[in-house]
């Protein structure tokens, strides 16, 4: 059975991860390191791991695989999981892809450095409407591209 994973840790699109599964019959997994409330259904599940800086990217790289979905806004995870085959979205509905995973994780580390000399100050944009509109869109159409392709 096909499975959506969500690094859920400041995760804000949950709500739109359950609607899209129930709507396809998929298993959620939600993943984090502290006790996060989840919806009483079958097919939605909560793992909770070790407290640590990427136990549950290190959880989530060990299960995902092709024909899964990872939900995800972090681009080191992001890059890990696109390696296991599993398609993988930002919450704003970005797709990370084999071809386009290099320059996000360039651009990541570029924002991070200037960041950290403080060339730049604070973090991006605030997640929006349209930014949620654009996950679900996305999310509808990796679920539908595994169903026809199998991965």
């Amino acid at each position: 059975m096909n499975r959506i994973f969500v690094d859920a840790d400041a995760c804000p699109v949950k709500d739109e991860v359950y609607r899209v599964a129930d709507r396809y019959q998929w298993q959620v997994v939600v993943v984090a390191n502290m006790w996060l409330r989840v919806p009483d259904h079958p097919r939605v599940s909560r793992v909770i791991v070790a407290e640590g800086p990427d136990a549950a990217d290190d959880w989530i790289v060990e299960h995902a695989a092709e024909g899964d979905v990872v939900v995800t806004a972090d681009v080191p995870l992001a890059d890990r999981c696109v390696k296991t085959g599993a398609r993988v979205l930002g919450p704003a509905g970005k797709a990370f892809t084999p071809s386009s995973i290099g320059s996000d994780l360039a651009m990541r580390n570029l924002m991070t450095s200037l960041r950290e000399t403080g060339e730049i100050r604070g973090g991006g944009r605030p997640f929006s409407k349209d930014d949620r509109s654009r996950f679900l869109v996305a999310l509808d159409n990796a679920v539908q591209a595994i169903r026809r392709t199998g991965r």
